[in-house]
């Protein structure tokens, strides 16, 4: 796993990450592994071709393995060999080579479009990238390329780098709610549900699956149930109905699969603000780590406190 972390930017309003590896070949060795397609098939996570002699203007085509429809792109700079860009459906990518020594320095940012995911796509294209670049690393130095084990744990780092494993509180008339927004990496959204349901069978009326709740809320009945989109239960405190907990799951070919979980608190209880954005927070890390098959999460009290804390000192 490499040691080199990609940071996440912004430009105007669209997110992008921006990589950067030391590499011991110099820039005319690496042109060719991140232009020529018979290169590219050794690291890039899909098939190119051109449709003509490389240049600004000249069309790309991608096809991933197993997939019969292609997705299309423009080359924007072609500057060998330094600069390598092209707009890859909505999003670009760009490779910048700069001299270093013996070697060289690759720049590598993708500006990731909302229509492609946006910022919440973040945690998953940084750690694939990584995986291609080590790949690219591996082949400039020979070496036979290691598959990921861990992709969960690295995607699971980075939305705690970028801060999009947090919850937000938004106000509302009565009070407010809490919402998380997560993306579920491409998982089939029907496998997600029979994942987090096990072996129930969520009806209206009566309670909902363990995965679906947390130990500090108290869940009540579910009101509403559309699988393998929609379940939402009413939530009690001392035994007393204050809200709704609602979790919706959405698949879109482009932006990717989703989930989104919110739980309303009335006015009265907005000293609950940061103890419930605290508990989901941990209880998604565990939830997450479950659709990955990967260990559970640290969801210890001391670390749904030590969250408690700093939600509550971000709260007006």
């Amino acid at each position: 796993m490499t040691t080199n972390r990609a940071i996440l930017d912004r430009l105007g309003d669209k997110s992008v990450l921006r990589f950067e590896r030391h590499l011991a070949r110099p820039p005319e060795r690496v042109w060719s592994l991140v232009t020529e397609p018979a290169e590219l098939a050794h690291w890039f996570p899909a098939t190119v071709s051109y449709a003509a002699e490389p240049g600004p203007g000249v069309g790309l085509r991608f096809r991933f393995e197993g997939q019969d429809t292609d997705t299309t792109g423009v080359i924007l700079e072609y500057l060998p060999p330094k600069v390598f860009s092209f707009r890859w459906q909505d999003d670009v990518l760009r490779f910048e080579l700069v001299p270093d020594g013996d070697g060289c320095q690759l720049h590598f940012s993708h500006v990731i479009s909302d229509s492609m995911g946006g910022a919440l796509a973040a945690g998953r294209n940084a750690a694939g990238w990584d995986t291609c670049l080590d790949t690219l690393v591996a082949t400039l130095d020979a070496h036979p390329p290691q598959p990921p084990r861990d992709m969960y744990q690295r995607i699971e780092a980075y939305l705690e780098q970028f801060g999009l494993d947090q919850g937000e509180v938004i106000e509302s008339d009565d009070g407010c709610l809490v919402r998380f927004q997560r993306d579920l990496v491409w998982q089939p959204l029907e496998q997600i549900w029979d994942l987090l349901c096990e072996s129930d069978r969520p009806n209206a009326g009566g309670s909902p699956p363990i995965a679906f709740t947390n130990r500090y809320v108290e869940a009540g009945e579910i009101t509403e149930v559309v699988p393998p989109h929609v379940l939402e239960y009413a939530w009690r405190y001392h035994g007393v109905p204050a809200g709704l907990v609602r979790w919706e799951f959405t698949a879109d070919p482009k932006r990717g699969h989703r989930m989104v979980l919110t739980q309303s608190i009335p006015a009265t209880l907005a000293e609950l603000q940061a103890h419930v954005l605290a508990t989901w927070h941990s209880r998604l890390r565990t939830v997450f780590a479950q659709l990955g098959r990967q260990p559970p999460s640290n969801g210890s009290p001391d670390r749904t406190g030590q969250l408690r804390e700093t939600y509550q000192a971000g709260l007006p």
